[in-house]
């Protein structure tokens, strides 16, 4: 079997308010479960036809922010029309860092949101033709 990226986690504080988030870029709840000695719960979320690709854990009794570090960058997911996307991520309260910008002359349209804990996703329209 090829080596391939199966999925990336990130800690959480408040599920509901992480899972409305992820639910606003299109994420559905796959499974969960209990894990480290049933300390923490797992959340996979995957978009329409594609696998388990987020994990969210909730470790227990956690109520101060984590750490992100300066190594973590950015989860990207692909967007059809940016306008549309950033409307209707703004009918849900969430807005962009700044407005969208060319990546390089020509090249695709991106833009950065923030979700509820801080990591950063880019959203990335390519141009076609």
């Amino acid at each position: 079997m090829p080596r391939a990226l199966i999925h990336t986690m990130l800690r959480i504080l408040d599920e509901e308010r992480s899972l409305a988030f992820y639910r606003c870029l299109g994420f559905q709840e796959t499974s969960r479960k209990r894990v480290g000695g049933d300390t923490a719960t797992v959340i996979f979320l995957a978009l329409p036809g594609d696998g388990d690709r987020l994990e969210l854990t909730l470790n227990d009794g956690r109520t101060e922010p984590y750490e992100l570090g300066e190594a973590y960058g950015h989860i990207a997911l692909s967007v059809d029309d940016m306008d549309a996307e950033l409307a209707a991520l703004a009918a849900k309260g969430i807005a962009p860092e700044k407005p969208p910008y060319a990546s390089r002359p020509g090249g695709s349209t991106i833009c950065f949101i923030r979700d509820p804990d801080g990591y950063r996703i880019e959203l990335v329209e390519i141009r076609r033709g």
